[in-house]
């Protein structure tokens, strides 16, 4: 049995807008894995990007709780969100915030150093992961803005993944890329998922959403429905049709 991460219940979320209250996200349940790659999907405005911040505490609900392993995250202050995001979570995002007077390396190191004070060892794993992802020890000693998109999209897996988070969260990580670049993101993203990082990954693009072994599917706020893919295999056309057949069900 797969051992759960973190749980929802009755999760909801309403913003005010020009003084009507709209409901963003309303009563989900849900559980998520260890090991995982899961993908939320739905049309643009369902909620997508308000459920994964929530998840990850980057947002708090309006009701309901959020709950990793034995804490309640739901009711922490800000500072103790802060640190259960930078000692349990890693964050790709489809801008990918880089400093731009730091270098690559530094980049990652400035991060690692906010959970660990050992920049021996800090180093030793951003060099394994660097490998990883196929950035250069020249590329590592440039400045963001003297890389590609496609570099700069696996320099900041790199970073989410410095901290040995529990889980990986991915909003549009493909969004402003070109396919080929596009591509070398959802391999990187698949090999780390292959060696147990849990994923969770908000896209709109059918070719991302086919990495991912469970997929959510969001309408107005709540889950529509799931499809259980199983582990991603490379070319899987009974995968490919599964996957459409679902998202035809769920309207998209």
């Amino acid at each position: 049995m797969k051992k759960i991460l973190l749980k929802t219940d009755h999760l909801s979320k309403s913003f005010s807008s020009g003084g009507t209250l709209q409901h963003v996200l309303k009563n989900i349940d849900l559980e998520l894995y260890e090991g995982d790659f899961t993908v939320i999907m739905g049309a643009s405005g369902a909620g997508k990007s308000t459920l994964l911040y929530a998840l990850s505490g980057m947002d708090t609900p309006s009701l309901g709780t959020i709950t990793f392993g034995n804490t309640v995250i739901s009711t922490l202050s800000q500072d103790g969100l802060a640190i259960f995001r930078r000692e349990h979570c890693g964050f790709v995002f489809q801008q990918i915030y880089l400093i731009d007077g730091m270098s690559v390396m530094d980049n990652i190191l400035s991060a690692g150093l906010l959970v660990s004070k050992d920049k021996k060892r800090l180093f030793s794993k951003a060099k394994e992961l660097f490998a990883a992802v196929d950035i250069s020890e020249e590329t590592q000693n440039k400045f963001p803005t003297q890389i590609s998109g496609g570099e700069a999209q696996r320099v900041g897996i790199v970073r989410a993944l410095i901290n040995k988070p529990e889980i990986l969260f991915a909003d549009e990580p493909t969004g402003a890329l070109n396919s080929k670049t596009g591509l070398d993101v959802l391999n990187t993203l698949t090999k780390f998922n292959e060696q147990g990082q849990s994923v969770v990954m908000v896209t709109h693009d059918m070719r991302s959403a086919r990495r991912g072994n469970r997929i959510l599917y969001l309408k107005d706020g709540v889950i529509l429905g799931e499809c259980d893919l199983g582990k991603y295999r490379h070319k899987d056309i009974a995968r490919h049709e599964k996957l459409s057949a679902f998202l035809s069900e769920m309207g998209w």
